[in-house]
C-alpha cells in the first residue's frame, strides 16, 4: 500500500466546506452554490484521477493507531473506488437539483451543510480501511441524515426523524458490539482481500457464526432487510433531494457495502461458505426482494412506492454477495452503480411532478407524460430499467445474478428474480400507462399547478436516465461500471 493524502483530500472535497455552508447566511444562494458546485467538480476530478491510478495496481492509503491493533485507516482499494465514484458523480448532479429544488425554500444553509457532511460520511464509509474507521462514518452519517429528514419540521417530518433515529442508532450499536467482538477475537478489525477470520473460524466455528449474524444485523438496518426497513417508506416525507440520496447513494447504499465488506474482506467468501451462513443471507435477501415489491404494489402514493422498490432492489446487491459466485459478484456490485443511477432518476421525476404539477400519487399521475414530457421520458426509462428491460443498466445486472444464481446451482434464483420482474411490472407499468396513455381530463384543470421547473430541475433526471443507457448499452466498454467490478471480483476471488 502506497501512502498519500489523496484520500483525506477527497474526503475533504466535502467535509471541509461543511463549516463555510453553516456559516453563510440564508442570502448568500449564489456563493453557497458557488461553493457546492466547485467541491463536488472538484471531487469528481479527484477520484477520476485516483480510479485511473487503482486501475494501475496501486492501492493508496493514510492513517494513525489510535489503540493498539486499532487504527483509524482510510484507503482507496477498487472496492472503495466504485463507492466513492457513484457517490462523487451524483453528489454533483444532486446537487443541482437541491439547488433548484430549494431555490426559495427556507433553511437552505442547514440543508447543504447537513447534505455535504452526509456526502462525507459516505465518502469515509467507502474508503474505511478497517471496520472500525467504517463504523465511524456509519453513525456520522446517521447524524447527519437526521436533520434531512426532518427538515421541514412538520409532526410528521419529527415522527419520521426519531423512527429514522431509533432503527439506525439501534443498528449502529449491534454493529457497534460486533466491531469489539472481532477486535478481540482477531485483534485488529482491517479489511483485506480474502478477509482474516479462517484460522478463528477453523477454531471456533460457532463464535465466527455468532460474529457474523451481528455483523449483518447491524448492517441489514440501513441496507432495509426484512425486517429491519420499516424507516425507510416512513423516511419519504423528507424532500425529494433528500430521498433521492437516502436511495441512491447514502443510507441504504452504505448497509449494503458493509455487507460486502464483512462477506468479503472480514470473513472471506471461503471462510463464509464453510460456516455455512452465506444461504440464510441469500434467503433473506430473497425475502426482503419479495416483500419489498408485494408491499411497492399497494402503496398509492409515489414516493412510499419508490421506497417499498429500494427495499426489494437493494436486496439484490445482498442477493449476489450472498451466493458466493464469482458471477453472481458481479451482477451485485453492478447493481451497487446501477441501482443507484435508476433510483435517484426516479426520485428527481418524482420530486419535479409534486412541485410542478402538485402530482403526489399514483393515481393522480393520468396525462403527466404530456404535460412534463422530459421528467417523464427520465422516469419511464428508469422504470423499464428497474424491471430489467434490455440493453438497460437494469437488464445487466439482473443477468448475471441469474447466470451467477445457476453457476452456482441455486436454481431457485432464476424464479426468485421473474417473480421479481414481473412484480416490478405490476407496480411500475400502470404509472407509465397513466402517465402516457390516459387522458387527465377536467382533473388537470382542477388541480393545482406548482411553480415553474427549471433547468437545475428538469435537467439533473435526464441526465441520469440518460447514465442508465449508456451503463447498460455499453457495459462492456473500458471504466464501465461492469468492467470495473469484474476487476474486483478477480481481486476478491483469486486464489
Amino acid at each position: 500500500m502506497e501512502f498519500t493524502l489523496l484520500p483525506l483530500a477527497i474526503l475533504f472535497t466535502s467535509l471541509g466546506i461543511v463549516p463555510l455552508l453553516f456559516a453563510l447566511p440564508e442570502r448568500s444562494a449564489r456563493l453557497r452554490t458557488t461553493i457546492n458546485l466547485t467541491a463536488a467538480a472538484i471531487k469528481v476530478g479527484l477520484v477520476a484521477w485516483l480510479s485511473w491510478r487503482v486501475s494501475q495496481g496501486t492501492i493508496y492509503g493514510v492513517g494513525f493507531e489510535v489503540l493498539p491493533g486499532l487504527a483509524f485507516k482510510l484507503q482507496a482499494d477498487p472496492l472503495a473506488i466504485l463507492f466513492i465514484a457513484l457517490s462523487s458523480i451524483l453528489w454533483l448532479i444532486t446537487t443541482i437539483y437541491s439547488v433548484g429544488y430549494l431555490e426559495k425554500g427556507p433553511h437552505r444553509a442547514r440543508f447543504f451543510g447537513f447534505f455535504s457532511l452526509c456526502v462525507a460520511a459516505t465518502v469515509g464509509i467507502a474508503m474505511a480501511g478497517n471496520l472500525f474507521t467504517f463504523l465511524l462514518f456509519y453513525e456520522l452519517l446517521t447524524i447527519a441524515t437526521y436533520p434531512l429528514v426532518i427538515h421541514r419540521g412538520t409532526a410528521e417530518a419529527l415522527r419520521a426523524g426519531r423512527i429514522y433515529l431509533i432503527y439506525t442508532l439501534a443498528g449502529g450499536l449491534v454493529l457497534l458490539v460486533g466491531t469489539l467482538w472481532l477486535w478481540v477475537m482477531a485483534g485488529g478489525t482491517d479489511f483485506a482481500a480474502g478477509g482474516m477470520m479462517a484460522d478463528i473460524a477453523a477454531a471456533s466455528p460457532v463464535q465466527a457464526t455468532m460474529l457474523f449474524v451481528v455483523l449483518i444485523a447491524g448492517l441489514g438496518v440501513k441496507a432495509a432487510l426484512v425486517p429491519f426497513h420499516a424507516w425507510l417508506p416512513i423516511a419519504m416525507v423528507a424532500p425529494a433531494p433528500v430521498s433521492a440520496l437516502l436511495h441512491a447513494v447514502a443510507v441504504v447504499k452504505a448497509g449494503a457495502f458493509g455487507i460486502m465488506r464483512v462477506v468479503y474482506e472480514v470473513f472471506g467468501i471461503n471462510v463464509a461458505v464453510d460456516l455455512g451462513v452465506t444461504l440464510p443471507l441469500a434467503i433473506a435477501a430473497g425475502i426482503t426482494i419479495i416483500y419489498g415489491s408485494l408491499r411497492a404494489l399497494t402503496q398509492d402514493d409515489i414516493k412510499k412506492r419508490l421506497a417499498y422498490s429500494t427495499v426489494s432492489q437493494v436486496s439484490y446487491i445482498t442477493l449476489g454477495v450472498a451466493l458466493a459466485n464469482p458471477i453472481a459478484a458481479i451482477g451485485a456490485l453492478a447493481h451497487l452503480i446501477h441501482q443507484g443511477l435508476m433510483k435517484i432518476t426516479m426520485f428527481m421525476a418524482a420530486g419535479n411532478l409534486a412541485e410542478g404539477l402538485g402530482v403526489k400519487t399514483v393515481s393522480g399521475m393520468n396525462g403527466v407524460g404530456r404535460r412534463m414530457p422530459g421528467t417523464m421520458l427520465a422516469f419511464t426509462l428508469a422504470a423499464l430499467a428497474m424491471i430489467g428491460l434490455p440493453p438497460l443498466a437494469g437488464f445487466v445486472s439482473k443477468w448475471y445474478l441469474a447466470s451467477g444464481g445457476l453457476d452456482a446451482g441455486q436454481g431457485w434464483v432464476i424464479a426468485l428474480l421473474l417473480g421479481s420482474s414481473l412484480l416490478n411490472a405490476a407496480y411500475f407499468l400502470p404509472m407509465l400507462h397513466r402517465a402516457w396513455f390516459v387522458d387527465a381530463g377536467d382533473a388537470s384543470a382542477a388541480r393545482p399547478v406548482g411553480r415553474r421547473i427549471g433547468w437545475m430541475l428538469s435537467a439533473p433526471p435526464l441526465v441520469t436516465a440518460a447514465l442508465v443507457l449508456i451503463a447498460g448499452g455499453l457495459a462492456n466498454a473500458p471504466f464501465s461500471p461492469l468492467e470495473w467490478t469484474r476487476f474486483i471480483v478477480a481481486i476478491e476471488y483469486r486464489e
